[in-house]
């Protein structure tokens, strides 16, 4: 999988570099190259070679390049290494949820060795008590690397802790003020901590400060995703149920996990029951793709059943078999779509409850503006081709028939699955299209055989 970080000819360098060990060619070939581009490379060379250019280029960039790689490439890297090494080269250096990250993809015995290995105590304690929060909570998204401030504390005092935290924060977006009981209160700007004298207290600086925005450690992470890009957050702090201050979640920690939300989704609605790489065996694959086979396939039983039902209208009129695909495809769009945009809708939040019925009403109209624009194009066309009225007007009729319920039941299905916890993105996915082929058809022979008996 060539990335656009490097060329076959680098590639091809790297890797007899590699062989021949030599350090100095490696870190030359890499060190224009982002970390992320490093990181794709190693889809490309062998393991050994992988492992070979995180020990020539300096740590800073091997670190940053090992927390780029995918969940399973990441899994079988760490199988070159015994568990210090992972522990001292690459989980010390880490903020803490980056490092919960990594050790999540270790089997259990092998990450407890990881974490008894490391130095910092207070570090391996953070990181097991972020393991004990489910990976879709704020709790599993939030690092514990933060700058906070007391109400006590004078300026002065202030700039002296922060200064102690900052070692270990890469990025500091705010200041946070808590009061004994790590209590989160508000925050505070920089620019007010320079601007004021250094006996002001803390207490002070926050006194107008009522719009703070924070999060539970057990919120879904979706709410805690809508709400940063709802008020266009770097980051937002986390509490427990006590209010006490336990992390924070930057903006980054939330743009990784809408992507791999995005990828689930689109997996999803194309049938894919897994969360799965190219890059897994032929098994695992095989699985993921096979329980939405097994429903196309029934599916398509039923729809020969109901062919067969209708075997006597088909031997009277077998001009109606020339329009079934058209008529199930039709469906099967219209429904796809109104169930994207719905799903779309559940996903920003911008549906509520309140909205179910408007909603409906107003994919009804569309959907009956649609119908009757496609059936009119279609009628004309058979029309103006010399096909029978009487089948064109029933195919036209069964045509708009099908839309509109197509629409309604795309709009009906994902709001359905929200109600009941389960993904609504199934519904742009084999299941809708499956279940508009089945009753797309039974609705085009119904009025076939009314209109042409």
């Amino acid at each position: 999988m060539l990335k656009d970080g490097i060329d076959k000819k680098a590639l091809s360098a790297l890797q007899d570099a590699c062989e021949a060990k030599d350090a100095v060619m490696v870190t030359s070939i890499l060190e224009d190259l982002h970390p992320e581009d490093i990181a794709d490379i190693f889809y490309d060379i062998s393991l050994e070679n992988a492992q070979y250019i995180i020990d020539a280029i300096p740590l800073d960039r091997s670190v940053n390049v090992v927390r780029a790689l995918d969940e399973d490439i990441l899994a079988r890297f760490f199988k070159g290494y015994d568990s210090k090494d992972i522990a001292e080269k690459f989980i010390i250096h880490l903020d803490s949820d980056d490092a919960v990250d990594m050790i999540s993809v270790l089997p259990t015995q092998r990450a407890n060795e990881v974490l008894s290995f490391l130095e910092d105590k207070e570090f391996a304690g953070q990181i097991i008590s972020l393991l004990h929060y489910p990976d879709n909570s704020a709790g599993g998204l939030m690092a514990k690397e933060l700058i906070k401030v007391y109400l006590h504390q004078s300026v002065n005092e202030c700039i002296d802790t922060i200064r102690e935290q900052a070692e270990n924060v890469s990025k500091v977006y705010t200041v946070y003020a808590v009061d004994e009981f790590d209590k989160l209160l508000g925050t505070v700007s920089l620019k007010e901590i320079i601007l004021n004298k250094g006996n002001t207290k803390v207490g002070q600086l926050i006194k107008n400060n009522n719009s703070l925005i924070s999060v539970n450690v057990y919120d879904d992470a979706e709410e805690v995703a809508s709400t940063m890009y709802k008020y266009d957050l770097d980051a937002i702090p986390v509490v427990d149920a006590l209010d006490r201050l336990q992390g924070r979640i930057t903006i980054d920690d939330i743009v990784d996990f809408s992507k791999e939300e995005a990828d689930r989704d689109y997996q999803l609605a194309s049938g894919i029951s897994e969360n799965v790489e190219s890059t897994d065996k032929v098994w695992v694959l095989s699985r993921a793709r096979m329980p939405w086979l097994v429903v196309g396939l029934v599916g398509g039983i039923l729809t020969s059943g109901i062919l067969s039902n209708y075997e006597p209208a088909l031997s009277a009129f077998p001009k109606l078999a020339f329009f079934m695909p058209l008529v199930a495809a039709m469906g099967g769009n219209a429904g796809v779509q109104s169930s994207a945009i719905i799903v779309q809708g559940i996903a920003n939040n911008t549906i509520s409850e309140g909205a179910i019925f408007p909603k409906l009403g107003k994919e009804f109209l569309v959907a009956l503006i649609n119908g009757l624009l496609c059936s009119a194009l279609l009628l004309i066309w058979n029309i103006t081709t010399g096909i029978d009225y009487n089948l064109g007007l029933t195919v036209s009729i069964a045509l708009i028939s099908v839309i509109i319920f197509a629409s309604i039941l795309g709009t009906i299905t994902p709001l359905i699955l929200n109600r009941f916890k389960i993904d609504p993105a199934l519904a742009t996915g084999p299941f809708i299209t499956t279940t508009n082929d089945i009753l797309g058809l039974s609705v085009y022979f119904f009025i076939g055989n009314l209109l042409m008996a």
